[in-house]
C-alpha cells in the first residue's frame, strides 16, 4: 500500500471511499509527511513498545507507527472508516484496530492484554472538541502510560504548558503537570490537514510520572485547585471560601488567609499565583 503523507493520496482514498471529514468526531486528516514522521519521532517508539493509537482516521499516521513500534493497537470511533482501513493497513500485520469510544475502553484490560502488563505508549491526533476530557481520562490512569504524544490546538497546548501568572495559567495547566511533564515539540500550521482546520495546532509530548511531583490528598487538591479557577477575578481566600467543597468538607475565608499566612503569602493573593507547588503545600495545611 502506497504511503499516505501527501495531499494527493490522501484525496485519493478519501474520493475512493466516498469518505468526508466528519465535523461530528472532529476530523482533519494529516497530509504532511514531515510532521507525521515527527510525530513518530517524538514519541520515541521502539520495536519494544506496544502503542495505542486513538483516532487512526485513514491509518496515516499507523503505517509508521506499525514499522516502528512492536505492535499497535487503535481505537477509532468512526465505524465508515472499516474499508478504508482495511484496505490501507493490509500489510501492517502488528496492529489490531478496536471500534469504540476511547472514553469507555477499559484501559487497564488492554494493557494487561496487548503489553503484559508494560506501560503504553500513546500516539494520537485528538480531536480538539474532546482533547481535555481524553487527556484526563488517561492521565489518571497512573501507571498504565510511559508517555503521550498528541495533536492538539495551540491554544490548548499553551494552556498545558503555561506557568503561574500568565494568562494561560489555569486548572488544565495545573492537572495535566501534576500527572506528567509536557513539552511542545512541532508547531503544525493549517496546510498540514485536510481539510484545513481554523486554528494553529502543536504536538505536544507528555512524559508520565511515576508518581506526582508533589504529596497532597489528590481529591483535596484538585477540588481546591478547581475553587481557586472557578472564579479567577476573586482572591483566594474568597474563592475557597465560597466555592470549595471536597465531601462534606468546606474552608472558611479565616482558614484560607491563616494557611497563606503561615506560607508567606498575601491574604490577597489569586489562585493564578501559586505554582503546583504551593497549591500541595496549602491542600496539607488546609487538610491537616
Amino acid at each position: 500500500m502506497q504511503k499516505l503523507t501527501s495531499p494527493g493520496m490522501t484525496r485519493a482514498v478519501l474520493a475512493q471511499f466516498g469518505i468526508h471529514a466528519r465535523k461530528k468526531f472532529g476530523q482533519n486528516f494529516l497530509i504532511d509527511g514531515n510532521i507525521v514522521r515527527g510525530i513518530a519521532e517524538a514519541s520515541g517508539i521502539t520495536k519494544e513498545d506496544c502503542v495505542l493509537e486513538i483516532g487512526p482516521g485513514i491509518g496515516t499516521m499507523t503505517q509508521v507507527l506499525s514499522e516502528q513500534a512492536g505492535r499497535v493497537i487503535c481505537v477509532e470511533i468512526d465505524e465508515n472508516l472499516r474499508p478504508v482501513l482495511a484496505q490501507t493497513l493490509e500489510d501492517c500485520e502488528n496492529v489490531e484496530v478496536l471500534w469504540q469510544d476511547i472514553l469507555r475502553t477499559d484501559l487497564q484490560e488492554l494493557a494487561e492484554r496487548c503489553s503484559d502488563g508494560k506501560p503504553l505508549k500513546v500516539v494520537a491526533n485528538l480531536p480538539y472538541y474532546v482533547t481535555t476530557p481524553i487527556l484526563l481520562y488517561l492521565l489518571e490512569k497512573k501507571g498504565l502510560f510511559e508517555s503521550i504524544t498528541v495533536m492538539v490546538q495551540k491554544e490548548v497546548a499553551d494552556r498545558i504548558c503555561a506557568g503561574p501568572g500568565s494568562r494561560e495559567y489555569g486548572a488544565l495547566s495545573l492537572a495535566v503537570q501534576y500527572y506528567s511533564r509536557p513539552d511542545v515539540v512541532l508547531r503544525v500550521p493549517p496546510s498540514c490537514f485536510l481539510p484545513r482546520p481554523a486554528v494553529e495546532s502543536a504536538v505536544l509530548h507528555l512524559q508520565a510520572y511515576e508518581k506526582p511531583p508533589v504529596e497532597a490528598d489528590e481529591k483535596f487538591l484538585f477540588a481546591l485547585i478547581r475553587a481557586s479557577f472557578n472564579q479567577r477575578r476573586k482572591t483566594l481566600a474568597n474563592g475557597l471560601s465560597h466555592g470549595f467543597l471536597c465531601g462534606n468538607r468546606t474552608l472558611s475565608r479565616a482558614e484560607v488567609e491563616t494557611a497563606l499566612a503561615d506560607m508567606g503569602l498575601s491574604p490577597d493573593i489569586r489562585g493564578e499565583k501559586l505554582s503546583l507547588d504551593q497549591f500541595a503545600a496549602l491542600a496539607r495545611r488546609l487538610n491537616a
